[in-house]
């Protein structure tokens, strides 16, 4: 009876928000934005003071009860990260204890390249993993034209070659095989972790070990004060995306974790988008529709709260402490490929 009485309570409550979030559709886009905000978040289900089972695991450290503003913690015991919660000398000097090294991959192709890439890399020298030997990887059509950034000591940057598709989605969905392909070949051999990203992105703060898991994900910066009726998963079901309910909504513009898992996660993608492809269907969101779908199958192990990749246009929220990545702005009309 409590489960059906519960159930009830998050349908009539989902009605609710999205009775307001219409109601509030009259107003500017800013507005809306702001009133979203005031939706709260759930809270960590631990009790109060309760720490989260890790063991012996770095985040022991972590103290969930610093940001009583936001969730924490997920339902399955996973860390949500936010500022205040960490000690950033103390997980730099146990991922050097460990000899954590990272690779970052990122995709610069057609007009992408001239137009972000540069801003990227030079801003990810200054924020991203300072304190660790990191190799990014520039997966690109046009190799030649990537420029030549001094980088710091112990950090390295290789070029890949890749095809150029008629269509912007295709790139999307494609890079999944690409990543899972440099993994095999040669991330594993030299990086204990990997972590993807889109070009148009500027750090702008300190992203750092504290990112760092087994299977990282990223609540989306639009979607996390939202009901979850309101997300966006792929409700078609006819491709592998599929989904009727979810835990969070989740951003494909930054995954991480483990090679091993990286490597598993950008396959399984590669396999459903094609099985799709097969089936002459293509989901809502493209790879961040089969992401969200593989999450919601295999929980991440941590979870990166909106500060790791925040848009300017939300404004401002009371919750978001610090901002380490941006959305650069979309130029989308120029940059895009069409069929």
């Amino acid at each position: 009876m409590s489960r059906v009485l519960f159930k009830g309570k998050r349908v009539l409550t989902c009605a609710a928000c999205a009775s307001v979030l219409l109601f509030i559709g009259y107003f500017t886009p800013t507005a809306v934005r702001y009133l979203e905000g005031l939706i709260p978040m759930n809270r960590c289900p631990l009790a109060p003071g309760e720490k989260l089972k890790l063991g012996n695991s770095i985040d022991a450290s972590l103290d969930l009860w610093s940001r009583g503003d936001v969730q924490t913690c997920t339902d399955w015991g996973a860390p949500l990260i936010w500022d205040g919660m960490f000690d950033p000398d103390h997980y730099d000097q146990e991922h050097k204890r460990n000899h954590s090294s990272v690779s970052l991959t990122v995709f610069a192709v057609g007009r992408y390249l001239d137009a972000y890439l540069e801003a990227f890399l030079l801003s990810a020298e200054r924020h991203f993993m300072v304190a660790l030997p990191v190799t990014y990887y520039v997966f690109t059509d046009v190799p030649k034209r990537v420029p030549d950034i001094h980088l710091g000591p112990g950090r390295s940057l290789k070029v890949v070659r890749v095809q150029r598709h008629s269509r912007w989605q295709d790139i999307s969905m494609m890079r999944m095989r690409s990543i899972a392909d440099a993994i095999e070949s040669e991330i594993r051999h030299h990086s204990s972790y990997v972590f993807c990203f889109d070009v148009d992105q500027v750090f702008v703060g300190r992203f750092g070990s504290e990112a760092l898991g087994d299977c990282v994900a990223l609540l989306h910066a639009y979607y996390y004060h939202r009901p979850q009726c309101l997300y966006t998963y792929d409700r078609n079901p006819r491709s592998r995306a599929y989904m009727e309910t979810g835990d969070f909504y989740y951003h494909a513009a930054v995954f991480g974790g483990s090679w091993q898992t990286v490597k598993n996660m950008t396959e399984t993608c590669y396999q459903t988008i094609m099985e799709d492809k097969e089936n002459q269907v293509e989901a809502l969101w493209h790879d961040e529709s089969h992401l969200n779908k593989y999450l919601w199958l295999h929980k991440p192990s941590r979870v990166l709260s909106p500060e790791y990749c925040w848009s300017s246009d939300i404004g401002y929220r009371d919750d978001m402490h610090v901002t380490r990545l941006l959305w650069a702005k979309k130029k989308y009309d120029t940059l895009r490929f069409t069929d």
